[in-house]
């Protein structure tokens, strides 16, 4: 309904809760680094502070044995870093280390690595390539996180139209509010119980360990869901109080605007606005563009709602536009701080994953847009056609007026003939009511000495008293207000219906790593050194139509997986996910786009792997890479994978 708030506010909603994941500044030891002597300790350094869990470490050595480490912990206080103690005889060869850690912002992130001790050898344990999240939790806590997102602008929305807008009656409203409390509490919980697994990267049924929801209720996103449903537990209190009532007070409004205020503040409290730069001022404007979300997407359910029920007046309608225009200034300019904070440039709109889904939102927008202008033009003539009509009656009523006074004179000059016709006869009818009054005397006493007799009230014709009338119905809509009120309907669904779609995009964009922490996780890794290895899995099969072959699959990994020079080393697996020794392997690289290659990379038995020191890989795009296996003097198969390689 409101074309400006629709412009600003999901243009840069997905913004408003963007900040910075943490990303991975350096390993000690390195990745991919070859030390002398077995080291004591794992340090990992965050670019900002992370919360560790209970399996944050796992180190396996070369035969994929689990290696015992102590608990991890904070190095020396600094809540930007995690460490697990090694054994003292820890070994030799190449080992593998697994990390697992909760962003400040509440998000899971892991990640995996090498190191030797003494010299590389061959391993059993592969890289982790797998998603970090478990992919049924994930996608039921999106759905929770979808769902309170919703819930909480329905509630809070119709909460902020029923105290600014101030509709005659708030009885068709209670409804939405009650829908709204009962999803927003729904969600919350299943949140909470899905928040280990979540953070543990364990399927559903672990959302019911108790060890789980111990370890959520001590950390910082746990416990904002623990304050969330406090709160709305004091606002079912109030909906309750409220029941049945056609006005709210004024002690209910101003709690109602801090549980709103509160609620807003479980979200920046947990979320991006808590990490990364300038904390207190994304809080502040997370809070913000929240409440003005909210105000907006549960106003027009409001709207949607009394327009339903045949129950708006245009002075609401109008109190509502009034409303969306303070919200305006509010998503204004929260909305461009936020797109700033999570964007770092207008680059990152075309070259990201968080830029892009901004601009598919934008396109979304364009409707609403087209939505809100529609529904904007007749709330006008909503307005004008309900001033014609009230003047219209008014006219009417002041007709009927005159007529009553007409009628009140001529009735007044029938009442003084009346009574001269009366004073004319005065004198005739004295003498017969003289007589009249003896006999009624002599009746009178004969009655005394008689039984009383039981009188029936009468009766109007046709049956027993009737109730008294009930008060006069609202006049009938007018052609023109009926037309109108169907059109403004229609318009606001659409804006509804719209919205939703925003708001699944909004949801998608709150997991989406910021444009910004994303180009400061890669200088911080190009400015340390620190290898990001690309590690690739090829299967194969040497068997051919109606003759059986030899199953399995090649883990190349391309160490820094960059343009320039990468090492690289290739272990290969049997059927049964045990390491095999075969009597050829052959690497090639080709970048099709650019006419380069195939590139030879030269690889050679390390006596159980493959390897290469330097293959040189000029020009960042995606390659091919072909993968040759023999397995027997006769059977061999060739592959090819893609490669990405960045700069």
């Amino acid at each position: 309904m409101l074309l400006g708030t629709l412009l600003v506010l999901f243009l840069f909603t997905g913004a408003g809760r963007a900040s910075a994941h943490a990303a991975l500044r350096g390993a000690d030891p390195a990745d991919g680094s070859v030390v002398g002597t077995a080291p004591r300790s794992i340090t990992l350094t965050f670019t900002e502070s992370v919360g560790l869990l209970d399996d944050s470490f796992r180190v396996l050595d070369p035969d994929n044995r689990r290696v015992d480490t102590g608990r991890a912990r904070h190095a020396d206080g600094r809540a930007d870093t995690a460490r697990a103690t090694l054994p003292e005889k820890l070994g030799t060869g190449t080992f593998t280390v697994a990390w697992r850690v909760v962003s400040e912002d509440g998000h899971p992130i892991a990640g995996a690595f090498t190191f030797s001790v003494g010299e590389p050898s061959a391993t059993r344990a592969p890289l982790p390539t797998g998603s970090v999240e478990d992919p049924a939790t994930a996608s039921l806590y999106k759905i929770g996180r979808y769902l309170a997102y919703g819930a909480a602008a329905l509630l809070i929305g119709t909460a902020v139209f029923v105290a600014v807008c101030r509709p005659t009656d708030v009885r068709p409203l209670r409804r939405p509010l009650v829908v709204g409390w009962s999803v927003f509490t729904g969600s919350t919980v299943l949140l909470l119980l899905l928040r280990a697994p979540y953070e543990t990267g364990t399927g559903p049924s672990q959302a019911l360990d108790p060890s789980g929801l111990t370890s959520t209720l001590s950390g910082r996103p746990g416990l904002a869901l623990v304050v969330r449903l406090a709160l709305l537990a004091v606002a079912a209190v109030l909906l309750v109080r409220q029941r049945g009532r056609e006005r709210v007070s004024r002690p209910t409004l101003a709690v109602g605007a801090v549980l709103a205020v509160g609620l807003a503040l479980t979200w920046a409290a947990a979320e991006h606005a808590s990490a990364g730069i300038q904390v207190p001022a994304a809080m502040t404007s997370s809070v913000l563009h929240l409440l003005a979300t909210a105000a907006w997407l549960g106003g027009l359910t409001a709207l949607l709602t009394l327009l339903h029920r045949g129950a708006l007046p245009a002075s609401v309608a109008a109190r509502f536009s009034r409303l969306a225009a303070a919200s305006v200034a509010v998503l204004a300019v929260t909305g461009v701080y936020q797109s700033w904070r999570g964007l770092g440039s207008l680059d990152a709109l075309t070259d990201t994953t968080y830029g892009r889904l901004l601009l598919a939102k934008l396109a979304v927008v364009t409707l609403l847009l087209a939505a809100g202008a529609q529904s904007r033009r007749w709330t006008g003539r909503l307005a004008r056609a309900e001033a014609e009509g009230t003047t219209a009656q008014r006219t009417a009523a002041e007709s009927r007026t005159e007529g009553t006074t007409a009628q009140r004179t001529a009735a007044e000059g029938r009442t003084e003939g009346t009574t001269a016709e009366g004073t004319t006869r005065e004198g005739t009818m004295t003498a017969v009511e003289t007589e009249k009054a003896k006999a009624k005397a002599t009746v009178d006493a004969g009655m005394k000495n008689r039984a009383p007799v039981r009188q029936r009230v009468p009766q109007p014709v046709g049956g027993p008293a009737l109730p008294d009338e009930p008060p006069a119905a609202d006049p009938p809509l007018t052609p023109a207000e009926d037309a109108h009120r169907r059109a403004l309907r229609r318009s606001v669904l659409a804006e509804v219906v719209v919205s939703v779609v925003v708001l699944g995009l909004t949801t998608v964009l709150t997991g989406t790593l910021p444009a910004r922490a994303e180009a400061e996780a890669a200088i911080a890794e190009q400015a340390t050194g620190l290898p990001v290895a690309s590690v690739t899995t090829v299967p194969f099969d040497t068997g051919v139509p109606g003759t059986p072959g030899i199953r399995g699959k090649v883990q190349i990994t391309l160490d820094p997986g960059r343009v320039g020079a990468n090492s690289v080393q290739a272990v290969v697996y049997g059927p049964d996910g045990g390491f095999i020794s075969i009597p050829e392997l052959r690497l090639s690289f080709t970048l099709p786009s650019q006419d380069i290659g195939p590139l030879d990379a030269k690889v050679t038995d390390r006596g159980g792997y493959w390897s290469a020191t330097s293959v040189n890989l000029p020009i960042p795009g995606d390659w091919e890479m072909k993968v040759t296996v023999r397995t027997t003097e006769i059977d061999q198969v060739s592959e090819t994978a893609t490669v990405p390689i960045v700069r």
